[in-house]
């Protein structure tokens, strides 16, 4: 949606181009009209420096028509393209149906190619050098923004190269991922944990889930109160894929780790978003990045 809640500026900017297109013709006009006197050696009388002097010679016949052509082709322009405010021009142009073509023409040279693709199984694709050199730059104009050129990720942003999956890493689910989207949410425990030291017990009792660094008294205590987290990382806090929720037991923390990393999620909750792709990207498109990030994890079984 358009920042913009009213055509103020495109209307001021097409004001200030017609009155700029007109004034330049006045100021034409009006130097073809203005008569210098002059001195019977054709000078102005000015002189600069002691014997710099300036002619009253008229612009070159040239020069003005230049002027003139320039100010005519302006005119055109603005009858034929955008440039006066909503006025869509006689030609129709627009940036959206420019780019609509553009992307038209790259889809009908590329079809050939994704046509062999689409008949081929993810776990071939990955192994197919054009298909992976595609699915490269595809992940490096699409994906690399928020999980790195490495696909390592960073904080907030899973590691595509591990086998750390919220939702499974089997390629239709990599696929479901890029064309839907996900919604992760997880929502403030903290009432529901108990007090503040409940919390801070709980967050201990996760720490220990992993081996992290703990505090094995505080994660005694913190261990019935986690049976609030349970419903969605299991009993055993190894997660459950069918809700997105992350296994606790792995030593892999997506928003940081310790006391206070931990208790501040349990508290406030967590929103995070991977917005989809299926607009974006078509089916084809879709399917050999598929291949390429499922290949960022599954090494040993691309290169066979």
């Amino acid at each position: 949606m358009s920042d913009f809640t009213s055509n103020f500026w495109s209307v001021y900017v097409a004001a200030l181009t017609v009155i700029g297109i007109v004034a330049c013709l006045v100021l034409l006009w009006m130097a073809g009209r203005k008569k210098v006197i002059s001195t019977s050696d054709n000078t102005t009388g000015h002189v600069w420096d002691e014997d710099l002097v300036e002619m009253n010679n008229p612009l070159p016949r040239w020069w003005v028509w230049l002027f003139v052509i320039t100010v005519v082709f302006g005119l055109a322009y603005l009858a034929a393209y955008p440039g006066l405010g909503a006025f869509a021009g006689k030609l129709g142009w627009s940036q959206q149906a420019a780019y609509d073509a553009e992307v038209a023409k790259a889809k009908a040279e590329l079809e050939p190619l994704y046509a062999r693709f689409a008949s081929m199984k993810p776990e071939d694709l990955a192994r197919d050098p054009q298909a992976m050199a595609i699915g490269e730059r595809l992940y490096m104009n699409n994906c690399a923004q928020c999980h790195g050129s490495d696909a390592r990720g960073s904080k907030g942003f899973p590691n595509l190269t591990d086998k750390d999956w919220l939702h499974g890493g089997a390629p239709e689910k990599i696929r479901e991922t890029l064309e839907k989207g996900r919604v992760g949410n997880m929502p403030p425990m903290a009432a529901a944990v108990g007090t503040p030291e409940d919390v801070r017990n709980v967050a201990h009792y996760v720490l220990s889930l992993s081996g992290s660094p703990h505090d094995s008294l505080r994660a005694s205590l913190g261990k019935p109160k986690f049976a609030a987290c349970a419903a969605c990382h299991g009993a055993d806090g190894k997660g459950m894929t069918a809700m997105g929720a992350p296994n606790l037991t792995d030593d892999i923390w997506l928003h940081g780790w310790g006391e206070a990393a931990i208790a501040a999620i349990v508290t406030n909750g967590k929103v995070n978003e991977m917005p989809a792709q299926a607009e974006k990207l078509t089916e084809a498109q879709i399917g050999v990045l598929t291949s390429y990030v499922w290949g960022l994890s599954n090494k040993a079984g691309a290169a066979r």
